[in-house]
Order: C-alpha cells, then sequence, then structure tokens
C-alpha cells in the first residue's frame, strides 16, 4: 500500500525567531483530502561528551513548556552555515566550557514525527580540554558531571525524561562497551 501523503496547500499560521506552524492541505494515498498542523524548525544537536573518567557532561536548566529544570546532554538549534557537527562543538563549548576530540555520529533523532520536521543530530565524543561555560545571553544554566554507568541507571529509572538525552546516553554507554568510543 502507498503511504504518501501530497502536499496541496500550505498556510502559514506562525513565523517566530526559532519555529514556523503551517496548516497544510493534504491528498492521502487514497485520494481523500485531509489537513496537517506542522511545526517547521531548523533542527537540532546534542553531544555525549565523555572524559578521561567515563563522566559525561549534563547541563541542567529551567525548561519553560514544562515548566521545570530538566537534566540533559548539552544540546542546541543548528545554526545556518555550520554542520550539524560544527554546531555540536559550539554548543558544547558554549555550555560546558568543554573541547571534545573524535566526534562520533549517534545517528539523527526525530523527536515527534506526529507533528514537527524537527531533526536532532546525536554525537558523543572524548573531553580534552575543559573550561569554563559561556552560555547564550538569557541562557542560564549548571554544568554536572555524571558517570556513564550512574546515567545509564537514571535513564532506565526514569530520572532523565528527556529523549534526546535518554538515546545519547544509551548509544553511547553501547559504544563505549563495544570499545568503539
Amino acid at each position: 500500500m502507498e503511504l504518501t501523503e501530497k502536499t496541496i496547500g500550505t498556510n502559514k499560521i506562525f513565523d517566530g525567531k526559532i519555529l514556523r506552524v503551517t496548516h497544510d492541505d493534504v491528498e492521502l494515498s487514497d485520494g481523500t483530502k485531509a489537513k496537517r498542523e506542522v511545526v517547521r524548525h531548523p533542527g537540532g544537536v546534542c553531544v555525549a561528551a565523555l572524559d578521561a573518567e567515563n563522566n559525561l557532561l549534563f547541563v541542567r536548566q529551567f525548561r519553560y513548556p514544562y515548566g521545570e529544570t530538566v537534566l540533559e546532554l548539552p544540546a542546541g538549534k543548528l545554526e545556518k552555515g555550520m554542520t550539524p557537527c560544527e554546531n555540536g562543538k559550539r554548543e558544547l563549548m558554549e555550555e560546558t566550557g568543554a573541547v571534545g576530540s573524535s566526534y562520533i555520529s549517534l545517528g539523527q533523532v526525530y523527536p515527534s514525527p506526529g507533528y514537527t520536521d524537527e531533526i536532532i543530530h546525536l554525537y558523543a565524543c572524548r573531553v580534552v580540554e575543559q573550561g569554563e561555560s559561556r552560555p547564550d545571553e538569557g541562557e542560564f544554566l549548571n554544568v554536572e558531571k555524571i558517570p556513564l554507568e550512574k546515567a545509564v541507571e537514571m535513564v532506565l529509572n526514569n530520572m532523565i525524561p528527556d529523549a534526546k538525552t535518554q538515546i545519547a546516553v544509551l548509544k553511547t554507554a553501547m559504544l563505549l562497551r563495544s570499545e568503539k568510543i
């Protein structure tokens, strides 16, 4: 069975600094018409940075949509003119003050394919230098080091609700076990 949907028309609802919202008319594979609400996003990057003792660098910051402080791996939105890996290096430096090497792609994640086109690129690296964080203006966060094995336990015990962080932590642990990082 054909599963593709064809866009017939797009109506821009909102065009903001980070995202755009559209209300699209589509034709389904059986010829019927439907509507789709889509959040358009430039994409993001997330970095699992391991130090020499296999601690991961995390950031804890307030996330307004959830009304709570969330523990996450360093991450941010993609900036034009930079590759996803370059964006990851920038985010790691800004948020944690760390410089990484031996970057390995952990793949891409579609965080919520039912309503957004956002793609998050995941990386793992080794920390080679640690300095002071330099967050963006208006960005407030605390940097924490957590042993990788403890981070895995935290994911499995639902102590880290952030999806990109869960995936990157578990993939990094698997790579370390197979001695690929």
